[in-house]
């Protein structure tokens, strides 16, 4: 059997502003070239069921908004964290302010307009090359409580899959188990991981990846997953924010756990 290894999976994308103007960033870069190499999260599949057409849609990890190569003032201001999702001819930037609306006075360079805090586009048109490199190794699925509580105390590196579908859709979300939870007395285990991929299958194909969100992962069993998924959450003092707080419990799913 095959598993993704995360620790080798990446996207990297390359801004070359001598061929392209930038398209997705909020200051004047200080080169001409960039090449940004950035880990995997997540895997995230959707095929539609009818046509077997199948879209891999990848998360990145987590980062802050930066100017690179300079000699101070690295961070820009206000600060945000960026996560892209691409696939191979789209993405989706995601950044996040200390609240929601202190985006509206950033502004993307050369378009005097303001840059949203999730940006959609073409990945032919914002990059000069993109490339997703996901390491596909062989692994071992384990198939009851015991092997899982095993292969957590002998620190090995584990992944999971979640796959489930809807009349249109089907979809595989594949992330590495970051945090677990084993008890060997009751033979209980649980995942507590993230961020993954979670998708709104009420789109069509093309807008798909403009409905994808973050969420945290729980499941003790192959049969049913909580997920807990970033949302505008309402904060003091008239503040909204993102947050993971729209908790979803899907049955029906299979879950699966693999050594890596």
């Amino acid at each position: 059997m095959s598993t993704i290894d995360f620790s080798r999976s990446f996207l990297t994308f390359r801004i070359d502003t001598l061929k392209k103007p930038p398209q997705t960033v909020s200051h004047q870069p200080p080169y001409s070239l960039n090449n940004a190499r950035i880990q995997l999260d997540c895997v995230c599949d959707i095929t539609e069921i009818a046509t077997k057409q199948t879209q891999r849609f990848v998360l990145g990890v987590n980062c802050k908004t930066e100017r690179v190569g300079v000699t101070e003032n690295i961070w820009l201001t206000p600060n945000a964290d960026f996560v892209p999702v691409v696939s191979q001819d789209q993405f989706l930037n995601i950044k996040t302010y200390a609240w929601i609306g202190q985006e509206q006075g950033v502004t993307l360079f050369g378009h005097n307009r303001q840059q949203p805090d999730r940006q959609v586009g073409s990945t032919h048109e914002a990059f000069d090359s993109l490339k997703i490199h996901v390491a596909e190794v062989a692994g071992e699925l384990l198939a009851n409580p015991q092997a899982i509580i095993d292969a957590t105390y002998a620190h090995q590196p584990l992944s999971a899959v979640t796959e489930f579908a809807t009349d249109r859709y089907q979809v595989a979300i594949h992330y590495p188990v970051k945090t677990f939870n084993v008890n060997e007395r009751d033979n209980v285990y649980q995942t507590d991981t993230g961020p993954v991929l979670w998708p709104d299958l009420s789109r069509e194909p093309a807008d798909l990846i403009a409905g994808l969100n973050m969420a945290f992962t729980a499941f003790n069993c192959p049969e049913w997953i909580e997920v807990l998924v970033r949302v505008p959450t309402d904060a003091p003092n008239g503040f909204k924010v993102y947050h993971y707080t729209d908790s979803i419990r899907l049955d029906g799913v299979t879950n699966r756990i693999y050594r890596v």
